[in-house]
């Protein structure tokens, strides 16, 4: 059965984005080596990626302006607003938990949850995610875009597997069910 995945990196402090909404100091302490080791095996495993439409823009303009960069996934974009979907790309504004549950009755590989954090927040708070793979940057904020809101509700996870590589530490985490807990 697919799993809904969290794959997303934070910073030590637990923002995914500065104050101004940049990515850019996602990074290890080397920049001259590869930040990428988890997310090419990872990536192997999904074949459908859920963002907001914050996330897809700023994939879209800062990030890769030139090609999408996620060619061979079906990306479905949560929108408020009416766009042209294209083959690869899908423009919803469909509910994003309900649109998981529809995704996860077809056959297919597993589905990333990319972004953002209203995006993730909504799943989380449906106990939709299955596994949450976060890489800790070596990096402290202070102020950003927060990646888990303040809630009610508690989330009790299993940790699967920890790694590090050029400072970042890797947590890999999958939803507890009652009989594990």
């Amino acid at each position: 059965m697919r799993k809904t995945i969290l794959f997303i990196a934070m910073s030590l402090d637990g923002f995914i984005a500065d104050k101004n909404g940049k990515v850019f100091w996602l990074a290890g302490e080397d920049a001259n080596q590869n930040d990428m080791i988890t997310y090419e095996t990872f990536i192997q495993g999904v074949d459908t990626v859920i963002m907001g439409a914050n996330t897809y823009h700023q994939l879209r303009t800062e990030i890769s302006p030139k090609q999408w960069i996620y060619p061979t996934l079906t990306s479905y974009i949560i929108t408020h607003q009416t766009e042209a979907s294209t083959e690869k790309i899908r423009f919803t504004m469909e509910d994003p938990v309900a649109l998981i549950r529809h995704l996860k009755t077809q056959p297919g590989k597993n589905i990333w949850i990319c972004g953002g954090a209203s995006i993730v927040n909504q799943i989380m708070q449906a106990d939709s995610i299955d596994r949450y793979h976060i890489n800790v940057i070596p990096t402290l904020l202070g102020t950003g875009i927060r990646l888990f809101h303040n809630t009610d509700i508690e989330r009790k996870l299993t940790l699967l597997h920890t790694q590090s590589y050029n400072g970042i530490v890797d947590l890999v985490y999958e939803r507890r069910t009652a009989s594990s807990s």
